[in-house]
């Protein structure tokens, strides 16, 4: 299993991508990521800090309407 670590911006944009979100889509203040009619809002850091990976994770699995596991992205590409 993966560790927790910081994540680079477009690293990021790759996951979400690998779990079928499409996008970066400029919005006014950020970006954001579409996944059906939902949005997930992309802050405009160049590196995300991890807590702030894991509310961002939480966020897209919310909208999923399942469990993301950390590794699973990976498996994925």
């Amino acid at each position: 299993m993966a560790a927790w670590r910081p994540l680079k911006r477009r690293e990021f944009f790759r996951k979400l991508r690998a779990l079928g979100f499409d996008g970066p889509i400029s919005g006014t203040r950020h970006q954001f990521m579409i996944f059906g009619q939902h949005r997930q809002t992309i802050p405009s850091n160049s590196e995300y800090s991890v807590p702030q990976v894991r509310m961002l994770l939480r966020q897209a699995a919310s909208i999923l309407g399942r469990p993301i596991t950390l590794d699973e992205p990976e498996r994925r590409d």
